[in-house]
């Protein structure tokens, strides 16, 4: 699950570093305040790469999600984009976890067939 879940989030790394060279443009918004939102939105992509498996880690990326597509109040190509990386991140919650549990029936099934050539 890993693996799929720090894929999204680093093209949604992208995708928001973009979305505030997008942001720059609205004369009711001021730089700072732009790059201090995309900023920490960005970092947030960077730090659940690593959470993801813990506790808390995917209700974390739901949130960031959520915020995402909240950003297209202020560049409206935003809320197509946050349901595209929504759509994403519910995919490789989804499928990551089958991929473990695949992966653990395998070794357990190797350590079965380990054993049982032991014996």
């Amino acid at each position: 699950m890993r693996t799929l879940c720090a894929s999204t989030l680093i093209g949604e790394f992208f995708v928001i570093g973009f979305a505030g060279l997008v942001a720059m443009k609205d004369p009711d918004l001021s730089m700072t305040t732009v790059w201090t939102v995309s900023g920490i939105a960005m970092f947030l992509c960077v730090v659940l790469c690593g959470l993801v498996t813990r506790p808390g880690g995917v209700q974390l990326g739901w949130a960031l999600q959520i915020g995402l597509i909240a950003s297209g109040f202020f560049v409206p190509t935003m809320f197509f984009m946050g349901a595209v990386f929504a759509a994403l991140w519910w995919a490789s919650v989804h499928f990551g976890r089958k991929v473990d549990e695949a992966k653990a029936r395998f070794a357990a099934q190797a350590s079965t067939e380990a054993g049982a050539e032991a014996s």
